[in-house]
């Protein structure tokens, strides 16, 4: 009995340390604890100037600076005013076009020279991709003045043709992404298909581009965020309002009621908030593929 005794009571002692493990794993560790909190900080810290944007829109004009997250006299006004005070639906059809062509157009064009550079074996290749490379140091004013007389002989200034048709020429950046992908593709997949009778572009369409969906769809989101906060460009070539941007028509609506304008503030930020809401939804609507595209992007090469 004796023996039996202290059997069970070793096991019960077995069983009361497991339970205390498994206890203890569950606590979360001093190191857990501070990164969570620097984490929440910062979350807060970067929420916050949206949460602050968003509560305005809700405010009367003499209450959009009072630094108040809950409103004191909520009103939906803004909302109605808005539509009446600027032509945000025209402004939004415009980006909203402007946007699906410059995305669509910058991917199509760079996967076909990012193919080219990760595929083909031809004298010079290194150093016309370094050629390319080396485009991305130069600044955006240096060749601001060119491309705008290039447009302007043209006859497509104040027109949305030069806000998205630069892209039918590639990106150098979205040229070495993508082409960091396709360097990761086996090689022997496409002489497989070779030997099979599929030609180059049968390849590149039907093999190279849907195995490098996920870079192609974190191009896709860089250039419609790029495209679509884009102030540069509408300032340079646009003037009639009834070809302005998102972007532009918060400058024009800046300039009438902001600075030196009759301060209804409570119109901007509305404005704001109503063009910057597509950008939230479109990353929450492609966060897996986003997060998909940057991990496998930057794992190939």
């Amino acid at each position: 009995m004796s023996a039996v005794a202290e059997r069970q009571g070793t096991e019960q002692q077995g069983t009361e340390k497991q339970a205390a493990e498994r206890r203890r794993r569950r606590l979360p560790g001093v190191g857990t604890v501070v990164v969570t909190t620097v984490l929440l900080a910062l979350s807060v810290l970067f929420l916050y100037p949206f949460v602050w944007l968003v509560s305005a829109s809700f405010k009367p004009r003499g209450e959009v600076f009072d630094n108040r997250l809950i409103p004191r006299t909520p009103t939906f006004e803004n909302y109605i005013n808005v539509w009446q005070e600027a032509p945000m639906l025209l402004w939004l059809g415009n980006t909203v076009l402007v946007t699906v062509l410059a995305a669509v157009a910058v991917t199509i064009s760079s996967s076909m020279v990012a193919w080219g550079f990760a595929y083909y074996r031809f004298p010079g290749r290194n150093a016309l991709f370094a050629l390319v490379l080396g485009s991305m140091m130069l600044p955006g004013a240096v060749t601001m003045i060119p491309v705008f007389l290039i447009w302007n002989s043209l006859g497509q200034v104040d027109t949305l043709t030069p806000l998205w048709a630069g892209n039918l020429f590639g990106s150098a950046f979205y040229i070495f992404l993508l082409r960091q992908f396709f360097l990761g593709l086996p090689r022997e997949l496409f002489d497989a298909a070779k030997v099979d009778g599929a030609g180059h572009w049968t390849m590149f369409t039907r093999i190279a581009l849907p195995l490098c969906k996920p870079a192609l769809i974190v191009t896709l989101l860089f250039e419609f965020q790029a495209t679509w906060t884009d102030l540069m460009r509408p300032l340079i070539y646009l003037r009639d309002s009834a070809n302005f941007t998102v972007p532009r028509g918060l400058k024009a609506l800046l300039d009438r009621y902001g600075f030196g304008g009759e301060w209804h503030w409570e119109i901007i930020v509305t404005a704001s908030v109503i063009t910057t809401l597509p950008m939230i939804i479109l990353f929450f609507v492609g966060q897996r593929h986003f997060v998909e595209g940057i991990a496998t992007t930057g794992s190939k090469g």
